[in-house]
């Protein structure tokens, strides 16, 4: 049959021919979490792959973070767990770097039997949003930040998790590091094997920096014309990193918060929006006088903030990165060159003018992120929303008495996405039921918890 994501067969055949060397393939599925899932499949099972798609369990994207059955999704028993069939995304399969022997990737999305979009595939939520733009005459244009840390595989004596040493020549350090050019000169064998990764892959992987506690770092991503193609980058990246840091001993963490007393990782992502023509929506035609769509943007995205944070925080670590002063937003403020605000409009040149989004730990899906951002924006231009005052200054106090404005833990998160008709709009009914479903499932898991913190604090006192 004819493939619905719109992959070739020669694009397969292609490959093969230009990499007689590549043994076996990563097939990845990207579920509600992020987390890639599939199979690795041998070299002769890729023009079939193309051909026909692959059988994979319904299930697969209902399943928690630790990869258990979450019933309540409808995606298990009330199905009977059958098979659809996932198909190539087109450009994604690319050559991996430094394996033995040699393997190639490539990225993956869900449909039914009949060739009908799974509409519980968070990749598909967000083309459905860039389908309604591109309907309207608008085109998403965007780039994610990814932050994280470098962690020694070994804890502390505390059985904390601590550090990696460099991998250049084993020295450890402490201290914060931010923006130290000499320190990462210590992550430089690992640095290079990630850019020569992100080169083979065609992911325009740019500047790193060391970030803003010890062994955390940022690397930043090129800013695309196509937002679906700035997703895609960001998972790839993702893996890459996490596979390269492996290879060289240390551990790549994309919590939100590891290190309690320290700044934790953000996904910020930069958007906007582009007309037929490939012009600037956002961008103003007067100097000093901002365009009324780029303030209708923010006024949507400022609206639909607190309905959306399960989203942009999914996970119960995800709520320790919110703390006053942490370069982590805690109301839906906005404001120009200010990075104690949600929404941050980057200073420079007009023609470039975007929306810097700012919530989302580095632990969120970047399809549903991108989703729900496309989502809120649409809101804000249909609706023409005012984005209230900007913010100047610190603002974190002045988002001081608002908190009642946003969901103030986890829990309320969930609730709040679950009545949300706004969620359910931007991530489509199925996936808005998936997606709450199991964030309901790993709450209850983290809430029958019995921690060492319980111990540390009642096991003698009370």
């Amino acid at each position: 049959m004819t493939s619905p994501s719109g992959s070739t067969v020669d694009e397969a055949r292609a490959f093969l021919d230009a990499n007689p060397d590549v043994e076996a393939f990563d097939i990845v599925l990207t579920d509600a979490n992020g987390v890639g899932r599939g199979k690795i499949i041998r070299r002769h099972e890729l023009m079939g792959l193309y051909e026909g798609g692959r059988h994979l369990p319904i299930s697969i994207l209902g399943l928690d973070i630790t990869g258990e059955d979450v019933h309540e999704t409808g995606l298990i028993w009330d199905s009977g767990d059958g098979d659809l069939r996932a198909w190539p995304i087109p450009g994604t399969l690319k050559p991996m770097h430094a394996t033995s022997p040699a393997r190639g990737q490539l990225l993956m999305s869900m449909y039914h039997l009949d060739g009908a979009p799974m509409t519980s595939d968070p990749r598909l939520a967000l083309q459905r949003q860039v389908d309604k733009l591109a309907a309207k005459g608008m085109h998403p244009a965007g780039a994610f930040e990814l932050e994280f840390f470098l962690l020694a595989n070994e804890r502390d004596g505390d059985g904390k998790v601590q550090p990696a040493r460099a991998v250049l020549d084993g020295r450890a350090s402490g201290k914060t590091e931010v923006y130290s050019v000499d320190h990462l000169h210590g992550m430089e064998p690992l640095f290079s094997d990630i850019y020569a990764a992100a080169k083979l892959q065609g992911i325009p992987a740019e500047t790193v920096i060391s970030e803003y506690a010890p062994g955390q770092y940022e690397l930043t991503l090129r800013y695309r014309k196509d937002v679906m193609q700035a997703a895609d980058d960001l998972i790839m990246l993702k893996r890459i990193v996490r596979m390269q840091a492996r290879r060289h001993g240390v551990t790549a963490c994309f919590m939100a918060k590891p290190i309690e007393k320290y700044a934790g990782s953000g996904m910020h992502f930069h958007a906007s929006l582009l007309d037929s023509n490939g012009t600037n929506v956002f961008a103003e035609a007067r100097e000093g006088i901002w365009e009324p769509k780029l303030l209708h943007a923010l006024g949507g995205l400022a609206d639909t903030m607190a309905e959306s944070m399960l989203v942009f925080a999914p996970h119960a670590n995800s709520w320790r990165r919110f703390v006053s002063q942490s370069y982590a937003p805690v109301a839906p403020t906005w404001g120009v060159n200010n990075r104690s605000v949600a929404l941050r409009v980057p200073a420079g040149d007009a023609r470039n003018r975007r929306i810097e989004h700012r919530p989302s730990g580095v632990d969120a899906n970047p399809y549903l992120v991108a989703a729900t951002i496309l989502a809120g924006i649409s809101k804000g231009l249909e609706e023409q929303l005012d984005p209230g005052p900007e913010t100047s200054g610190n603002g974190y106090e002045q988002a001081e008495g608002t908190e009642s404005v946003m969901p103030p833990d986890w829990r309320t998160a969930i609730e709040v996405a679950k009545q949300s008709e706004f969620l359910r709009e931007a991530l489509g009914h199925d996936l808005h039921r998936t997606f709450t479903a199991i964030k309901e499932a790993e709450y209850l898991r983290v809430a029958r918890t019995v921690s060492e913190l319980d111990y540390h604090l009642y096991l003698h006192e009370v």
